[in-house]
């Protein structure tokens, strides 16, 4: 069985310690690749040099709405273009989005989003989305971008929405995916997300450090632990966990045009 974690934050301090230790564990839990999303574009040269380390590792530059207020300005998306034409492994644009909850700077947000949406459409990468509290007015603003632009490909982060908010962005060709918040159980609306999203849009990610899953739940989140992530979605879903594995593991390849696994390499295509 092998897996793909399509949302981790290795490079926080939490990790100096002991990444090697982490790495090791990801690797023996079947963790082939993994996806490094970025805060913010000064970030980038140590998580360049993390991914010098483990080749499994490919990562994203943005700016993520929580720092859009502080770090937002007017030239800091071409400074986001150009590190992600920089290096060969970056592999989306983020993560980006909206985050809503207790915000006063919401339009500044959507313009920071709408100019990361632009660098993803113009590099033909996808882009990670952060979204909180901000369900219909992301859906209007990816509307009204991809009428005036054409689609832009990518992936709700760490979904927490209802079906119904789900389905609308499954319709503008977007990827689900679910963090270790789907194993909470007062999560129903996460779980009932879970099993309405179509097999070849679903994917599985830790957003480690945070969002622990049951049982790990309360403690330092790590790659390794998307295992539990992946034995949720496969429950949910009446799946074996290997046919959730394979699945998700080959929708993030084809997403982030990630390297096939070996474990992949010679198998067919698993329909969920």
């Amino acid at each position: 069985m092998c897996l793909v974690d399509t949302h981790v934050h290795v490079n926080f301090e939490t990790f100096q310690g002991d990444l090697e230790l982490v790495a090791q564990r990801w690797r023996e839990a079947g963790i082939v690749r993994l996806v490094h999303s970025c805060v913010e574009p000064s970030e980038f040269e140590h998580i360049q040099a993390i991914a010098n380390s483990f080749p499994e590792l490919f990562f994203a530059v943005g700016l993520h709405p929580l720092d859009v207020e502080e770090k937002w300005h007017p030239t800091i998306s071409e400074e986001i273009l150009c590190l992600a034409k920089s290096d060969q492994r970056v592999v989306a644009i983020g993560e980006t989005g909206l985050d809503f909850f207790k915000a006063s700077n919401q339009d500044q947000q959507m313009q920071a989003f709408e100019s990361q949406l632009a660098i993803a459409q113009q590099l033909d990468l996808p882009v990670i989305v952060h979204c909180r509290d901000a369900a219909v007015p992301m859906a209007n603003l990816l509307r009204q971008f991809c009428h005036r632009n054409g689609r832009v490909k990518g992936v709700m982060h760490c979904w927490g929405g209802t079906p119904e908010e789900t389905q609308w962005f499954l319709e503008l060709g977007f990827y689900i995916s679910f963090s270790g918040t789907v194993t909470f159980k007062k999560a129903t609306q996460i779980q009932e997300s879970a099993q309405v999203v179509p097999g070849d849009r679903l994917l599985i990610e830790t957003d480690c450090p945070f969002l622990a899953p049951v049982p790990m739940r309360g403690k330092r989140n790590e790659p390794a632990y998307v295992k539990y992530v992946a034995e949720q979605v496969a429950h949910l879903r009446n799946l074996s966990v290997e046919t959730l594995a394979a699945t998700t593991t080959r929708n993030a390849c084809e997403l982030f045009r990630l390297p096939l696994p070996e474990c992949l390499a010679n198998q067919n295509k698993l329909l969920v």
